[in-house]
């Protein structure tokens, strides 16, 4: 029986971002699902099949807290999420750690650094 493919979210608002990381992922056999905003991130998140694995940009159009970080823990509380920000304020690192963020990442993201940590924290999930 072939294993499906891990699926992983990735939410932002910028286009070339999401097309970047979906591109890099998609080639390294991720199954891929994108959203632009915290609404869209919010039915992603919690549809079938539950990401194994969350991207999430810290700012949205309609979402620039840690509220957000804070729902999807709630209705995906076994796929990590792995914060992005070019806003990483202490605050902003300790809150998201405290939410059970996987990890923080500064952006812009170092596109060859992504399949190495999404494989990370998909393997920290709880079995």
């Amino acid at each position: 029986m072939k294993k499906s493919p891990r699926h992983v979210l990735v939410i932002d608002d910028e286009m070339l971002i999401r097309w970047s990381m979906a591109e890099t992922l998609t080639h390294a056999g991720y199954e891929v699902t994108e959203a632009v905003n915290a609404k869209e991130a919010l039915q992603r998140a919690s549809a079938a099949p539950v990401p194994d694995v969350i991207l999430l940009d810290y700012r949205l159009p309609d979402s620039n807290d840690l509220r957000l970080l804070e729902t999807i823990r709630r209705v995906a509380p076994n796929s990590p999420v792995i914060l992005m920000t070019a806003y990483g304020s202490t605050e902003v690192v300790n809150g998201a750690a405290k939410l059970g963020a996987y990890r923080v990442l500064s952006k812009p993201v170092e596109m060859g650094d992504l399949v190495p940590l999404i494989e990370q924290a998909y393997e920290s999930r709880p079995h």
